[in-house]
This record gives structure tokens, C-alpha cells and sequence, in this order.
């Protein structure tokens, strides 16, 4: 993996590289059209970033499990401020990446940040954690989500078959694969499209539990903010189960490079997205408190379905449809994103070299987003799958809160970096201190499943040293790698990227 040890000379890789762009059809129709540089093009509008944002932070739980910060908080009107504390966090941390993505302008998100505040060793743990397990188990349980829900209105009142389920997910993993891995451009027009949809899916629950309302039912807010019902001790985790739920505002970084005048749209890109969220969040539980008591709410093991069967009658057979959709969204999303760090950290040589090359016509990295494939379906048939997810959530938070801990870090290490965006220095202070609280108190409420997730962590360290600081790798090793990366660069019609015009 170490760039100390090229899989190919460097004349090998220019032949290959000029066979593969001569002699291949495709490469030739490529000439003929005047595009001859194989590179990640600038084709992520303005209106396509806030796709992104909003698309992947927005998948299944606002319309399945809101109840988790009401259980914890035990107070509707506590609840309802926890949403809106939990955005203008979001907030801090998006504005904290808004100046980290100007002035270091590299796709990867938090791992290149971490890479250029604290070096390459904290960088590797970083992708490794997420390569191996975060992104597979976050990308199995969402489309599990969404074959959950898709299936829903073709076998109600019966029980859908598991089988069933897993194999409309393995469909769906497959096709947004393949989406990411043929055309930039086709995965942001659906990106576009989902994203209009959870806005549509939001304002069918909020627009009838407004309509209420203003009709006056405000029954279920009186005493919203009773001390007597108030759980301090779990305010905590209600506050973290909230960051949750706002998680994705990140994930435009980690196309920084695809981005179309990156100093100016992905400040607003950001600033519009989870502003946009966070008021689309408060008002649809403001929805679901406007029709349901707390209890329903409680009670209930989907909300939007509740909501939709008291409020809208045969019509709620559309929402399992919206929640699909919703889910389709942030796996995309997440894919077209979490591919440019692997991307990234192959061209640092921190993975192997075939994930840091580019379709020769589609100039989408094929590798990077085909890597995941076989881990997510591994993870799709994890019998343990949800724990898993749980015991690393919290390293995530670890990643963001060192990524933004680095921008203050840069700003006393590289005052003469330039920053066409700058925050003032409370903001990052402030997000990156929450985070690494939030992570000790996730170590001390459930040290168990954390410190596994440590521990998985921390696997990271003597990886690296294997296959990063360690040049004397056996020959063997060397050859098979070597034909390994030659024999997938002609099967997939991959190589380098070239340079870039400055």
C-alpha cells in the first residue's frame, strides 16, 4: 500500500495508460469529443451540494424513532429545544467545515483535514476505521431501511418475509454502486430529485399537523416544559441521539474538489442545507406533538406511520414510499461522498494503489467506490449489524471533533494560510469540545460496546506500520500486487489521474 513500493514502473504505467486511452473505443470517442484529460471535473453545483447535504443528512429516523429524544429528555418542550440546540450545533461544526474546505481545498473530508493538521498516522486510522466497518455497517443499515419500507405497502397487513428484504437491499446497494461508478452527473440529478422528495415526505407530515394547529389543538403542549417530567440525567443522551440525526452536514467536503468555485458555494451550500434541515426537523415534530400525545409517541415503533394512519386515512400507504426514497438518498449520497476520501487516501498511499485511478471515460473513481461493494454486503448479513453500528458511532464524533480541533491547530501552525472563509474562533472551539465530550460520555455510559469500538480503532496503529511504514515487504507480496493492480486496471479501464491545469 505504501507508495515506497509502486506496483508498476514508471513506464509500465505510461504505456498502460497510453494503451488503455488509444486503443480502447471508448477512450477514442473520448478524444474525439476534445476531452482528454482523465480527472474528477467541477460538476457539483451549488443546487447539487445542498442535494448532497440534504440528502444524506435527512434518511429514515426523523420519520421513524424521533422518540428516542423524547424518551430521554421526557419533556415535549425539552425536546423540541433539543432539536433546534442540536442544529445550531450542526451548524458550528458545518461553518467550522465551510473554512476547513476553502482553505484546504482536497476532497476527503475530516481524513485529509486530519492528514494536514496532525500527519499521516492519524489520518490512516481515520480511513481504515471507515473503510473496514463504519461506512459498510452505516451503508447496510440504511438500505435495509429502505428495502424495509419499499416492501411495506406490497405485503400490509402481513409480515414481509426477511429474505425478501434482504434481497430488494442487495438490489438497491448494487445500484446506487453502479450509479456512483458510471456518471457524476447522473448521481447528482438523482441526488436533486431524492432530496425534493424527503422535502416533500417533511411536508406531508408538517403541513396537517400545522393545519391542527392553527385550529387550536394545542392540547399536548400544555405543560411542555414540566420540571416534574424532565429527565437531567438523560438530557445527555437525548442531546447525542439529536448530533445523530443531524449527521451528513460534512459530507460536501469530501468532494471539496468537485465542487464548482468552492469558495463561494460551499459556505452557502452548508449555511442553506442545515438551516433548511433543522427548520424541517422542529417543525415536523411540532407536527407529530400537534396530533399525537407524548405517549402515542412513545409508543409508537414508526411515527411518520402513526401520524400518517391517524391524520391521512388510505394516503399513509404513500409514506413508507417517501421513507424509501428518503433511504435510497442518503446511501447515495453517503457512496458519491465516502469514495473521494478512499480516492484521497490511495493518492496518499494509504490504501491500495488501484482505488486512486479514474475511469478513463466516465472520470468517476470506479475503484473507490467498488471497494465498498463486498464489505456492505458482508455487513448486510451481519446478524449483529445494529450493535456494530452502535459501539463505532461514537469514533465518528472522535474523527469531526479532531478534524475541527485541526482548523484551530492550522490557524496557529499556518497563520499564512489563506482563508477566503474564515469563523470566528469561539465557533470551532466550542464544536470541537462538545464532540469529545459527547465521545467520553459515550465511553461512560456504555464502556463495553465502546471500548470494543476502541479497540477496533486502535487496530489501526499496528496496520499501519504493516503496510505504510514497512518497505521490506516479501517479493512475493510486491509481484502479486503489482499484477493485481495491472490486471484491474485493464479490467475496469482505470488509470492515474492526470494533472491538472494550474
Amino acid at each position: 500500500m505504501s507508495k515506497k513500493v509502486l506496483t508498476t514502473s514508471f513506464h509500465e504505467e505510461k504505456h498502460l495508460k497510453r494503451d488503455l486511452k488509444n486503443d480502447n473505443p471508448l477512450s477514442s470517442a473520448n478524444k474525439c469529443s476534445g476531452e482528454s484529460k482523465v480527472v474528477l471535473k467541477q460538476k457539483v453545483t451549488l443546487f447539487r451540494g445542498i442535494s448532497i447535504i440534504i440528502g444524506t443528512i435527512i434518511g429514515a429516523g426523523i420519520f421513524i424513532s424521533p422518540k428516542g429524544i423524547l424518551k430521554s429528555s421526557g419533556s415535549v418542550g425539552i425536546s423540541l429545544v433539543i432539536w433546534i440546540l442540536c442544529g445550531i450545533l450542526s451548524l458550528f461544526g458545518a461553518l467550522s467545515y465551510a473554512e476547513l474546505g476553502t482553505c484546504i481545498k482536497k476532497s476527503g473530508g475530516y481524513y485529509s483535514y486530519i492528514l494536514e493538521a496532525f500527519g499521516a498516522l492519524p489520518a490512516f486510522v481515520t480511513v481504515w476505521v471507515e473503510l473496514l466497518v463504519i461506512r459498510p455497517a452505516a451503508t447496510a443499515v440504511i438500505s435495509l431501511a429502505f428495502g424495509q419500507y419499499i416492501l411495506e405497502p406490497w405485503f400490509t397487513p402481513c409480515e414481509i418475509p426477511p429474505l425478501a428484504v434482504k434481497l430488494i437491499t442487495a438490489f438497491s446497494i448494487t445500484l446506487v454502486m453502479f450509479l456512483n461508478g458510471t456518471s457524476v452527473s447522473w448521481s447528482a440529478r438523482i441526488q436533486m430529485f431524492l432530496a425534493c422528495c424527503k422535502l416533500v415526505a417533511i411536508m406531508v407530515v408538517i403541513v396537517p399537523g400545522l393545519i391542527l394547529l392553527f385550529k387550536g389543538q394545542t392540547q399536548n403542549f400544555r405543560n411542555a416544559f414540566s420540571y416534574e417530567s424532565i429527565d437531567v440525567m438523560g438530557l445527555p443522551l437525548a442531546f447525542y441521539a439529536g448530533m445523530y440525526a443531524y449527521s451528513g452536514w460534512f459530507y460536501l467536503n469530501f468532494v471539496a474538489e468537485e465542487v464548482e468555485n468552492p469558495e463561494k458555494n460551499i459556505p452557502l451550500a452548508i449555511c442553506i442545507s442545515i438551516v433548511t434541515v433543522t427548520v424541517g426537523y422542529v417543525l415536523t415534530n411540532t407536527a407529530y406533538f400537534a396530533a399525537m400525545t407524548a405517549e402515542e409517541v412513545l409508543a409508537s415503533p414508526a411515527v411518520a406511520m402513526t401520524f400518517a394512519e391517524q391524520m391521512m386515512g388510505r394516503f399513509s400507504l404513500a409514506v413508507p414510499i417517501l421513507v424509501s426514497l428518503s433511504c435510497f438518498g442518503s446511501m447515495n449520497g453517503g457512496i458519491f461522498a465516502v469514495s473521494r476520501m478512499f480516492y484521497v487516501a490511495s493518492c496518499e498511499g494509504h490504501l491500495p494503489e488501484i482505488v486512486s485511478m479514474i475511469h478513463i471515460q466516465k472520470h468517476t473513481p470506479l475503484p473507490a467506490v467498488m471497494v465498498l461493494y463486498p464489505l456492505v454486503i458482508i455487513m448486510l448479513f451481519s446478524s449483529d449489524l445494529y450493535s456494530l453500528l452502535n459501539f463505532l458511532s461514537f469514533v465518528r464524533w472522535l474523527f469531526i471533533g479532531l478534524s475541527v480541533a485541526g482548523l484551530i491547530y492550522l490557524r496557529y501552525k499556518r497563520p499564512e494560510m489563506p482563508r477566503p472563509f474564515k469563523v470566528p474562533l469561539f465557533i470551532p472551539a466550542f464544536f470541537s469540545f462538545t464532540c469529545m465530550f459527547m465521545v467520553f460520555l459515550s465511553l461512560y455510559s456504555d464502556p463495553v460496546n465502546n471500548g470494543i469500538g476502541v479497540a477496533v480503532t486502535l487496530t489501526g496503529i499496528p496496520a499501519y506500520y504493516i503496510f505504510i511504514v514497512w518497505d521490506k515487504k516479501p517479493r512475493w507480496f510486491n509481484n502479486l500486487m503489482a499484477i493485481t493492480t495491472r490486471s484491474l486496471q485493464l479490467i475496469l479501464k482505470v488509470v492515474h489521474a492526470d494533472a491538472k491545469d494550474e
